[in-house]
């Protein structure tokens, strides 16, 4: 049953101007329309309007749930540490993980997700392959201690998130229940109003193999993918794979020469002595600074606390694309190499390191890691390890050698797609869902296995799917507002119909009281702003900045028994009799 909510009465209270701090546009009007409110960084309280609106969005993704056969558990969000320490994590999270102790001095932590919970739960219930497979999931508050809670909540230190897994004795049993995921979550973006695409993504911190990511596309997305121009590619920027070219002929280059370069701080100034100076000059064309090798050092922490320095070589007409270098480095962490770094390691001299004395069989033991780009035969112009001069004509395998490849550099529009020839095009999105082929990770970890129709153990093979149920509502506003406020699709609006009062007369008011009531028991569910002191202006803004569908309005058109019904999405607007409103907003709202 629908309750009818009156403006006059209801607990809201919404706000003329935009939160200071607030950068997105979700923020904004989730705060503006009194949806939300922060209570500390990342960290927010939802008021009745808003929580209305979570719990329509969390039914939806349950329902979907629930439909594709998955079963619904629930865990404590405050956790013991042993399982987190056997599978590594306890360590592997680092700062990100909120940590606390009990008054016996015994370690816990706030759950930031919960796969060792589940692996456990199925390890103490099950044993045989005839149990699998399974899928089970749960609605759960998670907490990560986020170095830049930003963006409202989109980016929250606590948040709601719906994590399944599926239990199989197999990859191909891992297959399909990842297909089952697939399938359900695209059911599930649908019915939310989202638009969104689908993109390989990198496995990260979770471990495991294959993994997609369902994205939101929106000018404010934390998440930079790219889509292929002629193909069905798609792929989050840390996931992208360059297309490693073939090895060129170098028999032809002559042998390195070391040039004195003055006054080239940066790639720009190379580039153009190179090419200004004739004893500089290559016969068959001009240099670019794609031909100049850019050698970045970084240092490393481990998971286990230790540093070790790494440099990595790039074409220098890009640059290090640190969410790509920490993907490819994950666990490890990475930072920007320090002034007081340096003295340690007397092999770098800083703006002209060159690879002749990197790579861990080298001098300098220092772990040497290159872009895709440089393949055997590639001729490049680079630091030649004295301060002043450069080396030119240094050939790849000829003169120097990697440790191995890297994905580091950045990115471009217009880069070649690594599936086929089309030219790759960069966007952003919020991440809105996520699925995981996990494997064998965490089950081995904690020994969870199975006996096989043969009785020999087997270790199961698990699976790893997320939604994001808190930020979806922030997630539905960046693709849904407009200048007013809020335009919310049909299938997630807290409310059908706002109905305003507008005017002073009584027989306004007990007209507008007469139709809420009639579209409440039709199951219309209403918002009547029945506030008697307030301006029409101020109503109607309100009701622009909430974003119900459908705004009714009873005003001076009802000495013709008329009111005026507007599309809040489309503006448009329409006079429709008194009698006929209720069967014309039921032919309306699916």
């Amino acid at each position: 049953m629908h309750m009818l909510l009156r403006m006059s009465t209801y607990f809201l209270r919404t706000l003329r101007d935009d939160p200071a701090d607030a950068l997105v546009p979700s923020d904004k009007l989730l705060t503006r329309g009194g949806y939300v409110r922060r209570v500390a960084p990342g960290i927010f309280s939802w008021l009745p309007l808003g929580y209305l609106t979570y719990r329509k969005i969390e039914q939806i993704i349950r329902e979907e749930m629930d439909a594709a056969g998955f079963q619904e558990v629930h865990f404590p969000a405050l956790l013991p540490t042993e399982p987190y320490e056997a599978t590594n994590r306890w360590t592997e999270y680092g700062p990100n993980l909120f940590r606390l102790k009990d008054r016996r001095g015994v370690d816990y932590l706030l759950g930031p997700t919960h796969e060792e919970m589940f692996t456990l739960m199925v390890k103490d219930l099950y044993s045989s392959y005839k149990d699998l497979p399974l899928i089970i999931y749960q609605i759960q508050t998670k907490y990560r201690d986020e170095a830049r809670p930003r963006a409202g909540i989109l980016r929250g230190r606590e948040f709601v998130m719906k994590d399944a897994y599926s239990f199989d004795l197999n990859q191909d049993g891992l297959d399909l229940s990842y297909q089952k995921h697939r399938d359900a979550y695209i059911k599930t973006f649908e019915r939310l109003g989202l638009n969104f695409v689908i993109v390989s993504a990198m496995s990260g911190a979770m471990g495991g193999s294959k993994s997609e990511e369902f994205l939101a596309p929106c000018e404010f997305g934390e998440d930079t993918y790219v889509k292929c121009s002629k193909c069905d590619y798609a792929a989050n920027v840390e996931a992208v794979t360059t297309p490693k070219p073939k090895d060129v002929d170098f028999s032809k280059v002559p042998a390195a020469h070391v040039e004195d370069t003055p006054n080239t701080p940066t790639i720009e100034t190379l580039v153009d002595i190179s090419n200004s100076r004739k004893d500089l000059n290559r016969d068959d064309r001009k240099w670019q600074a794609s031909d100049t090798l850019k050698n970045v050092v970084v240092m490393l922490t481990g998971p286990d606390g230790k540093n070790e320095p790494l440099v990595v070589g790039i074409p220098g007409d890009r640059e290090v694309d640190m969410r790509r270098l920490e993907a490819a480095l994950s666990p490890a962490t990475v930072r920007v190499f320090e002034e007081t770094d340096f003295p340690k390691y007397p092999a770098l001299i800083k703006g002209y390191i060159g690879p002749q004395v990197l790579g861990l069989k080298s001098q300098s033991k220092i772990k040497f890691l290159v872009d895709p780009r440089v393949v055997t035969g590639t001729r490049w112009i680079t630091g030649s390890n004295i301060a002043g001069k450069h080396v030119f004509d240094l050939v790849a395998g000829r003169d120097f050698s990697a440790d191995g490849f890297i994905e580091a550099a950045e990115v471009k529009q217009g880069d070649v797609c690594p599936k086929c020839e089309g030219n790759l095009e960069i966007a952003r999105g919020i991440e809105i869902g996520h699925i995981f082929q996990l494997g064998k990770k965490y089950a081995q970890a904690l020994e969870l296995t199975v006996l096989d129709e043969n009785g020999k153990s087997q270790v199961v093979t698990m699976g790893s799917y997320g939604i994001g149920v808190s930020r979806a509502v922030a997630a539905i506003i960046e693709q849904n507002h407009d200048d007013k406020g809020i335009t919310w699709p049909e299938s997630v609006a807290p409310i059908d119909v706002h109905l305003v009062a507008a005017g002073k007369e009584d027989e306004i008011f007990s007209a507008a009281q007469e139709i809420a009531q009639g579209l409440e028991q039709s199951g219309i569910s209403v918002m009547f702003d029945d506030r008697k002191n307030v301006s029409p202006g101020v109503k109607f803004n309100d009701a622009e900045l909430l974003g119900m569908p459908w705004i009714v309005v009873v005003g001076k058109k009802l000495a013709e028994s008329k009111v005026e019904v507007k599309n809040r999405k489309t503006g448009e607007r329409q006079d429709v009799e008194v009698s006929k409103i209720v069967s014309h907003l039921k032919s309306l709202i699916k």
